[in-house]
Order: structure tokens, then C-alpha cells, then sequence
């Protein structure tokens, strides 16, 4: 296996699908992974190859020698031959020391060019796209890649577990957050007046994409459950905040189960309001069965917000295990009630969910982005 120190890497090759006009987990990790390498090795030549943005947006810092490479503007049924054959033409004439993928499609290519031409690749390994992979291109890219970089432990013993691949070239780098932009803080009276609630009133969030491809993130259950959590607690309300082409069968499944006066569609909420709204919450639950990992449970973590997760995918590693949160099965909505339903009493066997300074300073302490740069030094 080769391994190379910072002084040995001169030129290093980024190759995202987007960070500056698009937001997903894989996005976001991607831009703190750039942050971390120009914060900890400012002295090398970065050169940054982004699949679908058009253009750099100063909400991302990066060095000013940066490069940035846009294949955006190509029209998207030509974009990934014109992205790959721009990557190729930058490693002939370059020769970068190191390449690093944030996504394992990425990784194919990669490894054709180190068989050409040597160049040793890393592989960010997220959740879903690493999962089940059965293409063999794909297979053996990621069996030859110098050094994968899991997100989780979940998403790592699983591809441990599907894929012939040495345990010593998967490591793991845990997701990071912007603990600077998510604190403790009363409910906004303006958000109360917007959604008609009262400051007592029990609230549930969910933070998501509403997307028909992703109903693993698990709104659906705690709608399910609703009915029983109102048995309950009478006034309870459930903010769903995102937007995605799976509202309209939410909104039918809404009055199916006749819950519609205490859910709210927020539709899109813009980051710099997100915030305010993890601490209109007194709960935030996204009980996933899908997630690689999940950086809004950092998020309302550190807004001091106890959280529930799902226990079969990534929510474990952003729970540490249940340490910083409830873990439940995704698909029992009962469970699910019933785990809500305790947090909002406060009668959950965990004191710490009860402890908002405690529950910031602990997520900060895992997954704040200092440690995130501390565990990249290693890989070097």
C-alpha cells in the first residue's frame, strides 16, 4: 500500500460532484474536506474538479490559489464524458501526486489513470452508493483504491462485509458541521407566529428531502405515529422541513390519517433560518434506515435538541451508539411513538437528553470540525 506524507504531495487532484450550488451530505462533506487540506497543507497545489457547479460562491472558503474546474455549463447528457475527459487531460499534463473522489463513481476512472500513469487515489465512502455495488468496474476501483474513507462505521463494516477489500485501506473520517452556525437558543416568536404555535407547545422536527427516492429517512413512521403521540400529548405538533417531489403523497397520507391541524409542510427553509428552526423543536426525529451518517442530527445536537434516530444505518455513528440520542427500529411507528413520547415527558433513561449545554459540547467534542482535521493528519 503507498502511503505519502504531506511533504511528498505537491499537487493534489479534488474531484466533486458540487459544493457550491447544490446541498447534500456528500456536498457538504466535500467542502469541509477541502477546508481541512488547505487549513493543514496550505503550501500544496490544489486543483478542484467539479462535475455539475458552474461557478465558485464565496460561502465555501478556499485558498486563493485554488483552481477550480466547472463542467456545469456542458449540457448534462454530454457532461460526464466531457467531466472524465477533462479529469484525464489534467492528469497527463499535471501528474498530480494524489487524487481524491467523494463519490466511488468517480473512482472507475481513478483507477484506469493509476494504471496508466500511477497515480495513487482515495475514495470517500458515504452510505447508498457503496452499498450493494455489484458492477465490477466499480468493484475493483474500489479493491485497488491506496486508501477508502468511510463516513461511518456502519458504512464501513458494511462494505467490509460486501466487498473483497482490505480492512487496513478503509479508514474512517466521520462527517463534521459547522458548530459555529447551530446554537442554543429560545423558540423565535416570529417562527411561532408563523407556524401558529404557542412557546409551551410540544414540537418534533424533521429536517430531509422530500424526495419519492429517499422515504428511507422515515417521516412516514412518525406520521404513522402521530395519532397515538396526540393520545398523549393533545397539542403536539410536527414540523417537516424540506421539499421534494414526494409532498403531494405526504400531504394525501396527512389527511388519510387525519393529523393534517398538527403538521406543517414548512417547504424549503434557506441554511442561514435552519437554526431557528432546530430550536423551535423540543425533539428532533429522523428515524432512517438509509443514512450514511446524517450531519442534521449534528446539527440539532448542537442547538442543544435531543434527537431520535433509526438503529440500522449511520444514525448509530452520529448517536455514538445511542450515547447522544434514542435509537429505535425505523420501521416499528410504534416504537417510534412511544420513544417520542418519552423524550417530550422526559422520562427517557438517558439524563443527557435533558442537558442542552452537555449534548452541544459532546457533539462538538466528537464531530466538531478541529476534530475532523485531526483524524484527516492521520491519513497523511
Amino acid at each position: 500500500m503507498l502511503v505519502q506524507t504531506p511533504t511528498d504531495v505537491q499537487i493534489i487532484h479534488l474531484w466533486f460532484p458540487n459544493i457550491f450550488e447544490f446541498k447534500g451530505g456528500i456536498q457538504v462533506y466535500s467542502a469541509f474536506l477541502l477546508q481541512a487540506l488547505q487549513e493543514l497543507y496550505p503550501q500544496k497545489k490544489y486543483d478542484v474538479f467539479l462535475k455539475h457547479d458552474t461557478r465558485s460562491l464565496p460561502h465555501i472558503p478556499y485558498l486563493d490559489n485554488t483552481r477550480f474546474h466547472f463542467s456545469g455549463t456542458v449540457p448534462l447528457k454530454f457532461r460526464t464524458f466531457n467531466f472524465a475527459a477533462q479529469l484525464a487531460k489534467y492528469c497527463l499534463r499535471q501528474r498530480p501526486d494524489l487524487i481524491i473522489a467523494s463519490h466511488a463513481n468517480f473512482a472507475i476512472l481513478a483507477d484506469q489513470i493509476k494504471r496508466f500513469l500511477g497515480i495513487p487515489y482515495w475514495v470517500i465512502a458515504h452510505g447508498t452508493e457503496v452499498w450493494d455495488v455489484k458492477k465490477p468496474s466499480l468493484q475493483k476501483a474500489l479493491q485497488r483504491a491506496d486508501r477508502i474513507l468511510a463516513v461511518s462505521n456502519y458504512t464501513r463494516d458494511r462494505l467490509l462485509a460486501e466487498q473483497d477489500l482490505d480492512p487496513d485501506r478503509v479508514s474512517l473520517l466521520p462527517n463534521t458541521f459547522a458548530a459555529d452556525r447551530f446554537e442554543i437558543a429560545p423558540k423565535s416568536p416570529s417562527l411561532l407566529q408563523k407556524y401558529h404555535l404557542t412557546a409551551d407547545q410540544p414540537v418534533i422536527l424533521t429536517v430531509a428531502r422530500l424526495d419519492s427516492s429517499q422515504k428511507y429517512k422515515g417521516y412516514d413512521e412518525i406520521l404513522q405515529g402521530l395519532p397515538r403521540i396526540r393520545e398523549v400529548i393533545p397539542n403536539v405538533h410536527y414540523l417537516l422541513v424540506g421539499k421534494g417531489d414526494d409532498r403531494d403523497r405526504l400531504e394525501n397520507l396527512i389527511q388519510s390519517l387525519n393529523v393534517q391541524d398538527c403538521v406543517t409542510l414548512t417547504g424549503f427553509v434557506p441554511d442561514e433560518e435552519l437554526c431557528a428552526h432546530y430550536n423551535l423543536c423540543d425533539v428532533f426525529a429522523m428515524p432512517s434506515q438509509g443514512e450514511g451518517f446524517g450531519i442534521v442530527y449534528l446539527e440539532a445536537l448542537a442547538c442543544g435538541k435531543p434527537v431520535l434516530g433509526g438503529n440500522r444505518d449511520g444514525a448509530i455513528d452520529a448517536l455514538c451508539g445511542g450515547e447522544l440520542g434514542v435509537l429505535v427500529d425505523p420501521e416499528d411507528s410504534e416504537a417510534i411513538a412511544g420513544s417520542l413520547i418519552e423524550i417530550l415527558q422526559h422520562k427517557t433513561a438517558n439524563p443527557i437528553l435533558d442537558r442542552p449545554e452537555m449534548l452541544r459540547s459532546r457533539v462538538i467534542e466528537t464531530y466538531g470540525f478541529e476534530q475532523f482535521k485531526k483524524t484527516l493528519t492521520q491519513f497523511f
